[in-house]
């Protein structure tokens, strides 16, 4: 079974994302714990909201968010947490 860690910053629609992991066989975890990246098979970066709040809340994850795309193992974002893979961004 896969482990999906879903990254809890205070934005995003969390629940029903792990919903349908679950659903789908995953085993789901919603963290707020930057260290939980290093044993995932997975990472989700939901988002609902305003770009500028969410960076100033995903700070504590950037070098686990950096070192988990590096090592090559698959990230999704979706929404704003797709935004917030990017370099820059034209809202807020």
């Amino acid at each position: 079974m896969k482990k999906i860690v879903i990254i809890d910053y205070g934005l995003g629609n969390l629940r029903s994302v792990q919903k349908g992991l679950e659903h789908a066989g995953a085993e789901v975890t919603i963290s707020k714990n930057p260290v939980d990246l290093e044993t995932a098979d997975g990472v989700i970066l939901p988002g609902v909201g305003a770009f500028s709040d969410a960076m100033k809340n995903i700070v504590p994850f950037l070098d686990g968010i950096h070192k988990y795309v590096e090592s090559g193992k698959p990230v999704l974002g979706i929404c704003l947490g797709q935004q917030m893979l990017m370099s820059h961004s034209e809202e807020g």
